[in-house]
């Protein structure tokens, strides 16, 4: 069943009409992102984006720069161990309540102690010493500890519930006012919001497919929508196309060991036999033509990846390849695989041959298994893709490469990626990846006095002259594209200079809501 915008909008479409450019105190975005599991944020709402209804600590500006929101200053004790946060007195949740450094501690507390996606395990406790200063304090040094300050929203300690995903109170510049799962979201402007009165009284998100949600757009009954490569080219009238950078990355994983047997605590089979081999892992990184899989596989809507983080002050230096066939022959030949009758290479009776496995119904992901695919032949090496349900992409993971995505605001994304003993855990270091090296310029960044300082030693961790998890030292990954975020955006709707943007879930185009602007009369 359609909402009751969106069919309105289907009946424009029939009509011919094109989007209207009225002036407009309400906003209709068909942009995904529907959570499963509510507007909570102690489930994960707002990990990929400003969560909207709720005020984080602190904020993100275009270039990621960190910003004040609730928190007008912090300040980290000399043994890395207690962070000490004032926040703002005049901050109201949209129940009228008033929002003190007691909820604060509460989110925090509830939020380690709530089994969902949200990992505050590093905190030993939170308390309020006052109405407006709160005091932090982490079992160990922990300097991605801060990344909760920019996504985890405050929630009310009077009322919070069960129920508090399916009717959220925040403090955030909209609040809550109805949700039709598999519809529609509306809210509201929060009339109690401290900061910058938003300019649009109501913003109504339709959870729509693709299809339907482009059919909206021609229709003139959405402002904005967001498109997949494949459709990122049939611009609807009255519409500009906004592309926005991202770190939301697509990469194949490369089991690190070598197989001998072992099984991991899930049960799925360790290592690979082919991919365990560094002139493997090198030469795939040189072989492959990453611009041609950004061409083909999203029609030009991407760029190349070299990394998971490329762009960001925590990426590795100097770790863009050049294609070069040649060169990767040449390391295949010296390592000692050898051409097969095939054409397949072969060493110690040990084909170069693996599948490539995606998620069957991502068809972005497919496109990438079978243009890498392609991109290998050329090379020897025999790469099959191979969709099928994440279940049972779960199970092999560990002893098969996968087309995986990823992208954060955080170096903590490294961590999770290359740390030896999170191999793994969850979809955490799948390849089982481990270099001591990796391991201690992490823990040196982990005990960095500030976010900022520690960026060098995240950088380093690539390569530090000598050994690394980039594409000069093990080239423990081959990623491949960062994935443009395409918007269909009316010609009237001012949405400023979006910042790059993270893995796709959540509404991370919403970060600067507060100053969008219409500039038609």
């Amino acid at each position: 069943m359609f909402p009751n915008v969106l069919r309105a909008g289907l009946v424009f479409l029939c009509l011919g009409a094109p989007a209207l450019a009225a002036p407009k105190t309400d906003l209709v975005l068909a942009i995904g992102g529907e959570p499963e599991t509510g507007f909570d944020p102690l489930l994960g709402w707002g990990a990929y984006g400003h969560p909207l209804f709720q005020s984080t600590l602190l904020t993100r500006g275009p270039d990621l720069e960190t910003q004040s929101d609730l928190a007008t200053a912090w300040t980290l004790s000399d043994d890395r161990l207690t962070w000490t946060v004032t926040i703002r007195p005049d901050a109201v949740f949209s129940d009228g309540t008033k929002l003190t450094a007691r909820d604060v501690a509460f989110t925090y507390l509830k939020g380690r102690d709530t089994a969902g996606t949200l990992d505050l395990s590093v905190l030993d406790g939170a308390e309020a010493l006052d109405d407006t200063t709160v005091r932090l304090r982490l079992k160990k040094p922990w300097i991605t500890f801060t990344e909760t300050f920019f996504s985890l929203g405050i929630v009310p300690a009077a009322s919070y519930g069960p129920d508090y995903g399916r009717r959220p109170v925040g403090s955030g510049p909209y609040r809550f006012l109805s949700w039709q799962p598999g519809e529609q979201l509306i809210v509201e402007r929060n009339p109690n919001y401290y900061g910058r009165a938003p300019a649009f009284g109501r913003v109504t998100f339709l959870f729509t497919g693709d299809d339907a949600g482009l059919a909206a757009a021609r229709g003139g009954a959405v402002d904005m929508v967001s498109v997949p490569a494949p459709l990122a080219d049939a611009l609807p009238e009255g519409f500009r196309a906004l592309p926005v950078r991202t770190v939301d990355n697509r990469g194949l994983s490369l089991p690190f060991p070598p197989d001998e047997g072992r099984t991991a605590p899930d049960g799925g089979r360790i290592g690979n036999a082919v991919t365990a081999d560094p002139a493997i892992r090198h030469a795939i990184n040189l072989g492959l033509d990453r611009q041609a899989v950004v061409d083909v596989a999203l029609n030009g809507h991407g760029t190349p990846a070299f990394g998971p983080a490329d762009g960001l002050p925590w990426a590795g230096e100097g770790e863009t390849v050049a294609t070069d066939l040649d060169a990767a022959r040449r390391l295949l030949d010296a390592a000692g695989w050898a051409p097969g009758a095939d054409g397949v290479r072969v060493k110690t009776g040990v084909r170069a041959a693996f599948p490539i496995n995606y998620p069957a119904a991502d068809a972005t992901r497919q496109a990438l298994a079978e243009t890498v695919a392609a991109l290998l032949s050329p090379l020897g090496i025999e790469a099959t893709p191979k969709g099928s349900s994440w279940d049972a992409i779960g199970r092999v993971m560990h002893a098969e490469p996968v087309i995986f995505g990823f992208g954060s605001h955080s170096p903590y994304q490294l961590y999770s990626l290359y740390q030896s003993t999170l191999a793994g855990v969850e979809y955490q270091n799948p390849t089982f990846y481990g270099n001591a090296r990796v391991d201690d310029l992490f823990a040196e960044a982990q005990g960095a006095p500030s976010l900022e300082a520690s960026y060098p030693l995240w950088a380093k961790a690539a390569f530090d002259g000598q050994t690394g998890y980039g594409t000069r030292g093990d080239a423990a990954w081959a990623w491949l594209v960062n994935l443009d975020h395409v918007y269909f955006v009316n010609r009237c709707l001012d949405v400023g200079r979006p910042q790059i943007e993270p893995h796709g879930h959540g509404w991370p185009i919403t970060a600067s809501i507060a100053s969008w602007t219409w500039t038609c009369d």
